[in-house]
């Protein structure tokens, strides 16, 4: 039975899921840089884990094929750095920045999808691509003004959660997405410890509840995103996901002192119409792009 298309409910899951991971990015903004990176991005993994709970049956049959664990063990490890570099780069830059910066995923999604998984790319989608390109120069400005370590980190975080989200179209086509979420959070946490351990700095209390609050949001996020895409189609639910650089911008704004800067909003705007565009055309096929979630 087809369920009837539920636009404005769809959205609205959708402004809540932009706003659970604004949410998620400025947690981690507020925890600074005291703990380093890795070991902040493994405890919040770890505490996430408890939300695994309920799925430890489906789970477990995700252990007995071979193939599939090799797949989701590289997608834990893949994603793990991606993590890494991302809360890395939450202590370099201003929030809007790396908003901006993460929907470069979907567009390396679209083109990895051509390169690796025999998807034909077309003129328009090359274009799209261009287009994205082009806002991240409007961002990153090179040659105006300094190119940091925060912004190159963003750079890998997004090829590399476009790595992770490949894998992840693969593998739901095999397994229920329950299991695909629940094993890259296991995967992760395993690839995150060597990391945290070499680095490691006792967190206080508050710092823990700090992540584990993160970890809430986060879990919270893929939630309302799974209801969103239930909803309404993705061409109703993907522009939505562009005010998720209007709340990072404002937060940034009224909570850390960061300045609006017109640049990284333009920028944004192109790389997110870029996203549209893709998102149009692979709706049309009946084929969804992954969400972009750290």
């Amino acid at each position: 039975m087809i369920r009837p298309a539920r636009p404005i409910a769809g959205a609205w899951w959708m402004l809540v899921t932009g706003m659970m991971f604004v949410a998620v990015t400025a947690g981690v903004k507020h925890l600074g840089d005291r703990v380093p990176a890795p070991e902040a991005a493994f405890l919040r993994y770890l505490l996430g884990l408890v939300f695994l709970l309920p799925l430890a049956r489906p789970v477990l049959d995700g252990f007995r094929n071979r193939r599939r664990l090799g797949f989701f063990v590289v997608r834990g490890a893949l994603h793990g750095v991606g993590v890494i570099l991302w809360f890395f780069a939450m202590t370099q830059i201003p929030i809007a920045e790396v908003t901006a910066l993460n929907y470069l995923s979907p567009v390396y999604v679209s083109l990895g999808a051509a390169l690796f998984l025999g998807e034909r790319i077309s003129w328009p989608r090359i274009t799209a691509i261009l287009v994205a390109l082009a806002g991240v120069l409007l961002i990153l400005r090179p040659g105006f003004r300094e190119v940091s370590p925060g912004h190159l980190a963003m750079m890998g975080t997004a090829i590399l959660f476009a790595c992770s989200y490949l894998i992840a179209k693969v593998m739901s086509d095999e397994v229920p997405p329950t299991v695909v979420v629940a094993m890259l959070s296991i995967w992760v946490t395993v690839a995150l410890a060597p990391f945290a351990v070499a680095v490691w700095v006792w967190p206080t209390w508050e710092e823990v509840a700090w992540l584990f609050l993160v970890a809430t949001l986060a879990t919270t996020g893929h939630f309302t995103m799974t209801l969103a895409f239930k909803c309404a189609p993705i061409t109703v639910t993907q522009p939505v996901t562009f005010l998720q650089l209007v709340w990072a911008t404002l937060l940034g704004w009224a909570l850390f002192g960061e300045s609006v800067d017109a640049f990284v909003l333009a920028g944004g705007a192109i790389i997110i119409g870029s996203v549209v565009a893709i998102s149009i055309r692979e709706a049309r096929k009946k084929i969804r792009t992954p969400p972009v979630a750290p």
